[in-house]
């Protein structure tokens, strides 16, 4: 799952690149964040569900693209945009394809805003990444 979010980060441009499953925490089973000397805030493999914008993403099982988090006032007041100084955020949910439950996001992150432009072809890159990352999952659940 890190070459996943590594990929999803590269493909976008974006810094961080994150498979994350919903447990009792977010939980980065996939993770792609900035080499240490970019002097970007390295992250840990979780975080408070809480936190961030993909529990948006899972309560509206619906993808988000916030371009420029500081345009939505909605969004801008996050802890994560606070602690490593994000501005930029595209997330999509992972859906079971048999239940319809959502149990986890695909998303890349960013300190700098992306142009309004931009936003579609990168939430594509993230849906795309998400459609594997489903597929890859459920291939690995033995049948019952």
């Amino acid at each position: 799952m890190d070459q996943l979010a590594r990929e999803m980060a590269e493909r976008t441009g974006l810094a961080y690149g994150f498979v994350n499953i919903f447990w009792p925490q977010q939980t980065f089973i996939g993770l792609h964040q900035p080499p240490p000397d970019s002097g970007l805030i390295p992250v840990g493999r979780s975080m408070s569900r809480r936190h961030g914008w993909c529990p948006e993403v899972i309560a509206r099982q619906k993808a988000l693209p916030l371009p420029d988090v500081y345009a939505s006032p909605r969004f801008a007041g996050n802890h994560v945009t606070d602690a490593l100084g994000i501005r930029s955020y595209f997330g999509a949910p992972l859906i079971d394809t048999e239940t319809g439950i959502a149990w986890g996001t695909v998303c890349v992150i960013d300190p700098e805003p992306r142009p309004l432009a931009q936003a579609q072809h990168l939430l594509d890159i993230v849906k795309d990444t998400g459609t594997t990352v489903v597929h890859t999952l459920i291939a690995r659940v033995p049948a019952h």
